[in-house]
């Protein structure tokens, strides 16, 4: 895959899940110019996570069954369906039926991440997922910069204009440039790999790498959804803009993991995780000072999205080498434990913070971290379960 295939699947992959979290910094007014009350704002973006855990279930499978070229198009081209309505919306209830169906159709990023594993070779696997997957963290980070901006030039529906003409012009452009897959064994039907799914969470890997991947983002999302409510607060009283702007130590973070995936083909998964882990619970050791240092939190940040990726990147690779067959299936599963750990992180922070400023949500995040570790250090005492795990690559035997 050349180098420009890859940017495209990763812009394609950052536009789908920023429709999901561009709400986030335009909150207060959407809410009120949809006459939706205050305390049921985070509705807004609970319903684009919703529907994106449905989407995990019964779209990304599909992924199995037909061409992800085309499936890829078709979802962009929903999304931008999803879009207009919220945005051209002048009834709550329009513009939550708008993000849903966004939501719904974000899982893309899944069938995304599939199509490049599948048509990648072995060896240059782990570096494709990587930089289509910066796309996503691009997406989820950028948003953040991005959406304040528009919102304030145009308006909070801006937003959901420019994404729905950006998916629009994706739809074209992965008609037009991607290549089919060549896939000659598929399963049956898209039943056969729905029920499918059951199987994956009796085999090790799958299972150890998910709940890795459970307390990754629980700790990531302690951050990401937390992180307003200090800087808001004295002593620095930052502006939306200005709190926007952490987001861009976030992107220098996370990009700077796309090498992780050259590593993974190296087959040094494993050590890598153990290692990002590791770096991930002392990132919170810098986030803490908010109060006394801006500078030690963007440190704090960088390091932190920088672990986040490199472990993410790793278990995509690992999931993806051992099921090779199924790739769409495999990785819509594994984002299920993403989707639950953020909402755990979303809803825990706050909740800490109130009670514990932000020390209490600096601990609750460096908890999570730790027990993502603690995972992986008990997978990596118990003896190898060969019966599930399979010889794509060398890693799958130390995973």
């Amino acid at each position: 895959m050349d180098v420009w295939r890859r940017l495209l699947l990763a812009v394609a992959c950052g536009v789908a899940v920023a429709s999901i979290y561009a709400s986030q910094p335009v909150l207060e007014p959407m809410g009120r110019d949809l006459g939706v009350p205050a305390e049921l704002t985070g509705w807004i973006v609970a319903t684009g996570q919703i529907g994106y855990l449905a989407g995990l279930v019964l779209l990304v499978p599909l992924g199995d069954v037909v061409d992800r070229r085309r499936l890829i198009a078709v979802h962009l081209a929903l999304t931008a369906v999803g879009m207009i309505l919220t945005a051209s919306a002048s009834a709550a209830w329009v513009a939550f039926v708008g993000l849903a169906a966004a939501g719904v159709f974000a899982v893309v990023v899944q069938t995304t991440v599939a199509y490049a594993a599948s048509v990648s070779p072995p060896a240059e696997r782990g570096r494709n997922i990587g930089v289509v997957t910066s796309g996503v963290v691009v997406g989820i980070l950028g948003a953040r910069v991005v959406t304040g901006t528009l919102a304030e030039v145009w308006g909070w529906r801006s937003v959901y204009v420019v994404l729905a003409v950006l998916s629009l012009g994706l739809t074209a452009l992965v008609l037009v440039v991607l290549p089919p897959e060549e896939r000659p064994n598929r399963p049956a039907g898209y039943k056969r790999a729905v029920v499918s799914l059951r199987g994956l969470f009796g085999q090790r890997i799958f299972l150890t790498r998910g709940l890795i991947t459970f307390f990754l983002f629980a700790s990531f999302g302690t951050l990401w959804s937390g992180l307003s409510l200090p800087l808001a607060d004295t002593p620095w009283q930052l502006s939306e803009s200005q709190i926007g702007l952490f987001g861009i130590a976030g992107l220098a973070g996370a990009l700077g993991a796309a090498r992780a995936g050259r590593w993974a083909d190296a087959g040094r998964a494993a050590p890598i995780t153990g290692l990002a882990l590791t770096l991930l619970i002392l990132s919170w050791a810098a986030i803490v000072q908010l109060r006394w240092s801006l500078w030690l939190l963007i440190v704090g940040i960088v390091v932190l999205d920088f672990a986040v990726q490199a472990v993410h990147v790793s278990n995509q690779h690992l999931l993806t080498a051992a099921h090779p067959d199924r790739t769409s299936s495999v990785i819509g599963s594994y984002m299920i434990f993403y989707a639950l750990g953020s909402a755990l992180g979303a809803a825990a922070t706050t909740a800490i913070f109130t009670a514990h400023g932000w020390a209490g949500s600096s601990l609750l995040g460096a908890g999570f971290a730790a027990c993502a570790l603690a995972v992986w250090a008990t997978d990596r005492r118990l003896p190898l379960d060969r019966a599930n795990l399979r010889s794509e690559s060398p890693e799958l035997q130390h995973g």
